[in-house]
């Protein structure tokens, strides 16, 4: 790949000139970078996003390094957004990480899901449609995607947000703490300023909602300290709200731009899961993950110092034409589109990817219901955009 400009004399890859723009820009199309990287040059040296990196593109080498807990460890995430949520067990290992994530596993089982969260999803999925349903037209994302998970998980938690737009715009700016990180900071303390006196009354009157099983956990015997239920707030909330917002507008444009495909599950809604796990893999809400070489990795002939981020491209692992016959093609008919990792690999996997799943099933089943003859606006240019994260910023919509 030493032809390509992007490359300089040192091996190391302008991240911003190799994809037009920073990692949270609206860029329409990473893929072809990211097919050429498979091909040419499988372990970049990356700069201009998380100095210093590399960046890992294809599959099985995604695969293997999110296994391999060992060589690659989530203390990473201590670099970026860990500096504004605080120590989480997004970079907590081993037995540590076990305890802190028992905590919360329970209230985003399976069964959990459907006993006590599937009917308030179907609840506010009709809420939100009731707002427009009479007008015959929609910006479905500030609409309906942007606030339904946070929405959801405000249920969950127990949170009484009154203003969702506003909290979610601050969930999006704690996540890009490594553009802009004087907003970052500044995010997290509103967070922080509006929680406290919640998380007080919870100490004092403890209900039935994952904020007060929060409030009251114990691990080895000690209860959560303040700073540790904030930290699972401050993660758990842009977590849920970014990957099942993102998520679902990707479901819909998808549909919205296949009409046969979209025919197929009209004609069968039972298809609905098949359309979400390929969804999942051609446009993955998060399309970055990072972990820290805790020893130096030779691969494809480059090494990664120990101590340096390794950046595993999930958006590329999932469009890998040597796992995925055509990977550009959206086909919910793939017979091994589940072999997407969207969530991750080991012991990290999204704790979340049920309620997600469950979210988007919900949501875009009940749309298509209730808004007939759904179809893009034909002045529309609207498009799945992002690096870092990915989803339509715009989804104008006609129907009746």
């Amino acid at each position: 790949m030493s032809q390509v400009e992007e490359i300089d004399e040192h091996g190391y890859a302008n991240s911003q000139a190799l994809f037009g723009g920073s990692i949270m820009s609206p860029v329409r199309d990473p893929y072809g970078v990211y097919a050429r990287l498979r091909t040419e040059r499988p372990v970049v040296a990356m700069k201009g996003w998380m100095d210093p990196s590399h960046m890992i593109t294809r599959y099985d080498d995604v695969v293997a390094g999110l296994k391999d807990a060992e060589t690659f460890s989530a203390r990473g995430n201590a670099r970026g957004i860990g500096l504004v949520i605080g120590r989480t067990i997004l970079e907590m290992e081993g037995a540590e990480h076990v305890r802190h994530r028992r905590i919360v596993t329970p209230a985003f089982s399976p069964r959990t899901l459907r006993s006590s969260v599937e009917t308030q999803i179907h609840e506010i999925t009709h809420e939100l449609i009731d707002r427009f349903v009479h007008e015959g037209r929609a910006d479905l994302v500030p609409q309906f995607t942007f606030t339904f998970p946070l929405r959801v998980l405000a249920r969950i938690m127990g949170l009484p947000i009154s203003d969702f737009e506003e909290f979610h715009h601050w969930a999006l700016d704690l996540i890009s703490v490594a553009q802009d990180p004087g907003k970052g900071f500044e995010a997290a303390q509103k967070i922080v300023d509006y929680l406290r006196p919640i998380l007080e009354e919870r100490r004092n009157d403890s209900r039935d909602d994952l904020l007060s099983v929060l409030v009251h956990a114990e691990v080895d015997g000690d209860r959560l300290t303040e700073e540790e239920v904030l930290g699972f707030l401050r993660l758990l909330l842009p977590a849920g709200a970014e990957t099942t917002y993102r998520l679902t507008g990707s479901i819909l444009y998808a549909l919205l731009t296949h009409p046969e495909q979209r025919a197929e599950l009209e004609a069968d809604p039972a298809l609905i899961d098949d359309v979400i796990e390929e969804t999942l893999r051609w446009e993955s809400p998060v399309q970055i993950v990072s972990r820290e070489a805790t020893r130096d990795v030779e691969l494809h002939g480059t090494v990664i110092p120990a101590g340096e981020l390794a950046v595993f491209a999930i958006g590329s692992a999932n469009r890998d034409e040597r796992r995925f016959p055509n990977p550009d093609r959206f086909d919910f008919r793939r017979e091994n589109k589940s072999d997407h990792v969207a969530f991750g690999f080991g012991e990290h996997f999204c704790l979340g990817s049920h309620l997600a799943r469950m979210e988007a099933k919900i949501a875009v089943a009940t749309l298509l219901d209730r808004l007939p003859n759904l179809r893009l606006d034909p002045a529309s240019t609207c498009g799945v955009v992002g690096v870092a994260f990915r989803s339509p910023d715009e989804l104008p919509v006609l129907f009746g």
